[in-house]
């Protein structure tokens, strides 16, 4: 039996748990991701980024750029989104704002996909995509489509920490729902 594999499980196992009793028992704690940051010290990391740039806070991962230890994607009132960059000692070192497919180099203005959705569309989104993944779900993003019969696409984490890509319709339907890889 090896028991450097078996230590290794139950500490795993351990600070999985300990990450979910951490935040009051929040499911999303258990989920160990490569570069997702977790628990206490994603409460920690975001509320430094957030310290800078007020909003919502979509994901927290840590950075393999020099000299940067993590990236806080914050969206804003506004509804825009902006991408925070950390030190290993919570210090913003820049951010970066989403430049919404600025790249396309297609130069025939905004698609689709560039606006800022309304409360009322967030709030109708989200309570879509939320439903259709289930019970203890977890809103990770949600933002206008420009693909033909989708309105809105949506980033949700089920309770047991898989990811789904929803796509609902002008109406609020699922159009399809995939188990992101």
């Amino acid at each position: 039996m090896n028991t450097a594999k078996l230590r290794s499980k139950r500490v795993i196992a351990g600070v999985a748990v300990a990450a979910a009793l951490g935040v009051g028992g929040a499911v999303w704690g258990t989920a160990a991701y490569a570069d997702d940051v977790t628990g206490n010290d994603r409460d920690r990391v975001a509320n430094a980024a957030t310290a800078t740039v007020p909003g919502t806070v979509l994901d927290v991962e840590t950075s393999d750029d020099k000299g940067e230890a993590f990236e806080v994607d914050v969206r804003k009132a506004d509804g825009s989104e902006v991408s925070v960059h950390l030190d290993k000692d919570l210090k913003v070192l820049s951010q970066e704002q989403d430049d919404n497919d600025a790249d396309d180099n297609d130069n025939d203005g905004p698609d689709a996909d560039d606006r800022v959705l309304t409360d009322a569309e967030r709030t109708s989104g989200e309570k879509a995509a939320l439903t259709a993944v289930g019970a203890g779900s977890t809103l990770l993003d949600l933002e206008a489509s420009d693909d033909k019969g989708v309105a809105f696409e949506a980033e949700v984490r089920d309770s047991a920490g898989q990811e789904w890509d929803v796509d609902l319709d002008s109406a609020f339907q699922v159009v399809t729902k995939t188990a992101d890889n």
